[in-house]
């Protein structure tokens, strides 16, 4: 019974209800993370015409998929709290000393590159170099990336990264599969690979109909066709192979042949480049990149000039400017997968780009003798480890070897030794009941190596002390000082890396990059699909705590005990939040998280004994990573038209469906929609593909739009991916690192990826596996899909960012940034619909948490082109929207959640002027081709030539807004000729001079 019948409030009262609660139910950080306040979304909801945020969120969401209670997650903590709860966390792993190796290594992190770099919002902020005039500083450090890597492996041409080992080298089997002509289907993996490169191999070639042949490459014999082949160098146990003998007979098969290659022993070692590798891949990690229990670390990727159309990710060119000065630009870029769609060879969404500017500058720094000597003591220290060893009675069964060691026990029991390693907190690897690895690395010392050689002698005496004769009869033993192995080529003579040695010199080089980039510490970062928020230094700080940062993926799951209460924190809050009943932290990019996703569809349709299914349904407004991760999982792309609102074509839909029910595996839909607008049928959607059945994958990309509304698992999606460089707060890094874990039903939980290495899955959170089968740890069968990065959760350092995100907000916050991601897109959408026409609106006419501005008339009304618009934004201090994607000749807006009002203004001042600019275009006052647009963006250099020859002064080129007198943020190079460096493919560094 009600006893109490409520007062129907009037609107006024209602808002000042709404303010007075959400104000007390926020926390601090709250306000700190959201740029309008309380007084500042009144006055936006004006202009829109709405009493309250309630009130727009009704009229922007439909009702029928509106969540109807809050979110249960923990109440939400102050920035200071929130701290000293994941220290807490962090306090239960247990930092040993791990020489596991494995392609993971610990390394020392130059403090000026750390400080300024890894911890500088002025490099992590930024966004992916699409606009290059504004990027010139993160693409020069790109370029000498790709400098280092070309030099190292002695081949011709190199990516600007790839995500890790594993994946690059299934990158680099998809090139083989692509390029060989000799009709095999068979891919030859040595079995000294790495074990979790060896999975990830199996995992992409399944779906492909690739026959992976695990084997010996010294006893293959070539008796079946085979596209490929990839070999290990060193070897995963340490041994160093001459491979030349085999990659002939792969080439007289038309076989293309993959080294995955240490760089650091590259410093040394003949490259794989000079014995006749078609492709080099490997991590860079250890050029001063933190463990970080997996990562992320930059992979990379080389290979000959002639597969340059082939290469996967990015490649940085070098080109020229509007004034004929060289300058950066990303190179091919018709390979992008928005343009190539299911043609596409590759997933371009696939960098660590803040980490191969880490990795490049430790190469600056040290340059060539530097890494040379950092190469020659790991190594001389292994000789001494491997001659001390052998005293006490045990052999060594990697030889010639580099940095890592097979040592056999003999008699003595496999745990005396792993209980002496643990008493003196030391990792070994393990291979077997009688055989573990040693990896030593940058950060070992003698005294390491005597603690290590005392784990294996127990009582008997060592002695250390070496004379001149003993290290140079040892390091006669080595096999390294001579052919074949011993490098002869000289490698980083370009004067970038024989520069910058001293700090003074660096930290200036570093910051003179800085300078040339605008990320977010600007201005916003306006990018529709890619929601550049506030990443909050509360955030950052945790990543590069020692806890998190120096634990190798494969230790044992009793040191990593806090690693596993993140985990399972942030999965649970993952799962609350999206409404699934599992969660996979591995992917570890947004576009892994796709592959991931649409890799368990089809397992699970395998498991009901209905391979056949291998439609997927892609709407076209899809984003092109889309069709390109359906294609990498073994589907067939089908369209799915938009009606002239660019909503699903839900008839269209209904007749695919039926069309290919039998065969119907899956529907990829974005929501909201990649037109920014919630689609009121997206319940009865789903519900049609699974009347045929399929599944709904939903891409996760406009997550910003939905935590706390709304939830894809109760909308029914079956599986989604979670950008959390995105909605949770990973910073974008110049295009990297990010992490796209998957949620997935109830139903599709066993399918989620597995690990070789180490369990994620039912048998228990970091249970250790053996790499040889071994009883004392059985493996039940799963029906996992394999592994799909690395290591096993992904780039596992930067999810304390997202756990420090959540902690933070809270479901009230959470919530409350979602309604102002919405309020601030309408607002913008509002203030500009009368210069630019808004593309797609919802039922109600409004959009979701972005909007597509339509400019398509400016062509014909006065020659302007969308990229006029977006360079003439520079001159404004402004990075351009998205453009012409979804639809040319557009842009769309994202302002998220953290911009204030002041800056949303602002950034719609700048386009209005730039329209009022294009009406004297129009109107015949201002010439069609020499107008401040076309030639934008100005440089200092082109406002300060003695003869000014255009017919606007130099005042309005350079200062079009009051802002840009109080501070100016210059580009750095005029509008760049991208086709020119596509016609002259450049993609190392130019001399010195040529800058």
């Amino acid at each position: 019974m009600v006893l109490n019948a409520p007062i129907l409030k009037s609107n006024e009262q209602q808002v000042l209800d709404e303010k007075s609660q959400t104000s007390q139910k926020l926390s601090s950080f709250v306000p700190r993370h959201i740029g309008p306040n309380s007084d500042d979304i009144q006055l936006m909801l004006k202009v829109l015409g709405f009493p309250s945020l309630d009130a727009l969120i009704n009229q922007t969401v439909p009702q029928a998929i509106r969540l109807k209670q809050p979110l249960k997650l923990p109440e939400a903590e102050s920035e200071y709290a929130a701290l000293i709860s994941l220290k807490k966390v962090a306090a239960k792993n247990q930092v040993f000393r791990s020489y596991i190796g494995m392609g993971y290594y610990d390394s020392i992190t130059p403090p000026v590159i750390g400080r300024n770099i890894l911890e500088n919002p002025g490099w992590y902020t930024a966004y992916t170099p699409y606009q290059p005039e504004i990027a010139q500083g993160r693409l020069e450090a790109l370029l000498n990336f790709q400098t280092l890597i070309i030099d190292l492996t002695g081949l011709e041409i190199a990516n600007a990264s790839l995500l890790d080992e594993a994946t690059a080298a299934a990158e680099a089997m998809s090139l083989s599969y692509g390029v060989c002509k000799n009709q095999a289907n068979a891919y030859f993996v040595s079995g000294d690979c790495h074990p979790q490169t060896i999975d990830v191999l199996q995992t992409r070639a399944q779906p492909l109909g690739i026959k992976i042949i695990v084997g010996d490459h010294q006893t293959f014999d070539f008796d079946q066709p085979i596209f490929g082949a990839v070999l290990q160098y060193p070897a995963s146990d340490g041994t160093i192979y001459d491979y030349r003998a085999f990659i002939e007979k792969a080439h007289a098969k038309g076989a293309l042949v993959t080294v995955a290659a240490d760089p650091l022993s590259l410093t040394l070692l003949t490259p794989p480049g000079e014995f006749g590798a078609d492709i080099a891949v490997g991590s860079t990690q250890r050029f001063g990149i933190p463990l970080g229990f997996g990562g992320p670390h930059a992979a990379y990727f080389a290979t000959k000039e002639e597969y340059k159309r082939l290469v996967p990710g990015r490649i940085v060119g070098v080109s020229k400017d509007a004034q004929g000065k060289p300058a950066l630009r990303l190179a091919l870029q018709t390979r992008e997968q928005h343009i190539r769609r299911e043609k596409a060879t590759s997933n371009i969404c696939t960098a660590q780009v803040l980490l191969a500017v880490m990795a490049s500058m430790y190469a600056v720094y040290h340059g060539p003798d530097g890494l040379k000597t950092i190469a020659t003591r790991i190594h001389s220290l292994t000789l001494i480890l491997a001659e001390r060893l052998q005293r006490v009675g045990y052999s060594i069964s990697s030889k010639p070897f580099f940095d890592t060691l097979r040592v056999e026990l003999g008699t003595k029991p496999l745990q005396e030794i792993l209980q002496a390693a643990e008493a003196r907190q030391i990792n070994l690897r393990i291979f077997d009941t009688s055989t573990v690895g040693i990896s030593l690395d940058e950060t070992t010392t003698l005294d390491d190596v005597r603690d290590i050689c005392q784990i294996f002698a127990g009582t008997d005496e060592l002695r250390f002390a070496l004379n001149v004769e003993e290290m140079e009869w040892i390091t006669q033993q080595s096999g390294l000082s001579g052919e074949p192995f011993s490098r002869q080529s000289t490698y980083l003579t370009h004067p970038v890396f024989n520069r910058y040695h001293s700090e003074t010199e660096l930290l200036r080089y570093l910051h003179k990059l800085e300078s040339k980039d605008l990320s977010l510490t600007t201005s916003m970062i306006p990018l529709g699909s890619c929601t550049m928020k506030l990443n909050a230094t509360a955030e950052m700080i945790p990543v590069t705590w020692e806890e998190f940062g120096k634990i190798h993926p494969f230790a044992p799951a009793s040191q990593t005990q806090g690693y596993q209460v993140l985990f399972e924190q942030l999965e649970a809050w993952l799962a609350e939040i999206t409404g699934f009943a599992g969660i996979s932290l591995q992917p570890n990019a947004g576009s892994q998280g796709e592959y991931a996703g649409l890799l368990v569809i089809r397992q699970y349709h395998e498991s009901r004994g209905q391979k056949h299914r291998n439609v997927c349904l892609i709407p076209t407004s899809a984003h092109g990573t889309n069709p390109a991760s359906a294609v990498m999982c073994g589907m067939k792309v089908v369209a799915v038209a938009c009606d002239s609102q660019g909503n699903i074509d839900v008839d269209d839909l209904k007749s695919k469906a039926e069309k290919h029910s039998n065969e119907l595996a899956a529907l990829m839909v974005t929501y909201p929609s990649t037109h920014g607008v919630f689609e009121e049928p997206i319940q009865e959607i789903c519900a049609i593909v699974h009347s045929h059945g399929g599944q709904v994958y939903m891409d996760g990309a406009n997550m910003n739009a939905q935590v706390g509304i709304c939830r894809p698992g109760d909308i029914g999606a079956d599986v989604c991916h979670l950008n959390l460089h995105k909605t949770f707060c990973i910073p974008h890094g110049g295009g990297g690192p990010g992490m796209g874990p998957i949620g997935v039903a109830s139903h599709l939980v066993p399918f989620l990826p597995g690990h070789p290495v180490v369990g994620t899955g039912d048998w228990g959170l970091g249970t250790r596996k053996e790499e040889i089968p071994n009883p004392q740890f059985p493996i039940p069968s799963t029906q996992h899909i394999g592994a799909v990065a690395a290591a096993p959760w992904g780039s596992a350092s930067i999810l304390v960012i997202s756990w420090m995100y959540i902690a933070m907000m809270g479901a009230d916050g959470l919530t409350q940034a979602t309604k102002v991601a919405i309020l601030n897109a309408n607002y913008i959408a509002k203030r500009l619909e009368s210069y630019y026409p808004v593309l797609y609106q919802g039922k109600n006419g409004l959009v979701a948490h972005e909007c597509i501005l339509d400019l398509r008339s400016l062509k014909k009304s006065a020659a302007i082109e969308i990229d006029d618009v977006a360079k003439r934004l520079m001159d404004y201090g402004f990075h351009a929207p998205t453009v012409s994607w979804p639809v040319g000749g557009t842009i769309m807006v994202e302002p998220t959640e953290s911009e204030s009002k002041q800056e949303l203004d602002r950034f719609c001042d700048a386009l209005i002027s730039i329209r009022q600019e294009i009406a004297e275009i129009e109107s015949g006052k201002v010439d069609v081709q020499d107008n401040v647009l076309k030639n934008a963006p100005h440089t200092a250099e082109s406002l300060i030539t003695d003869e000014w020859q255009h017919s606007y002064s130099r005042e309005q080129a350079a200062y079009p807004a009051p802002w840009t007198r109080e501070y100016k943020f210059w580009p750095a190079v005029g509008r760049i000729d991208a086709a020119f460096g596509d016609r002259n493919f450049v993609c190392s560094c130019l001399p010195m001079d040529a800058y």
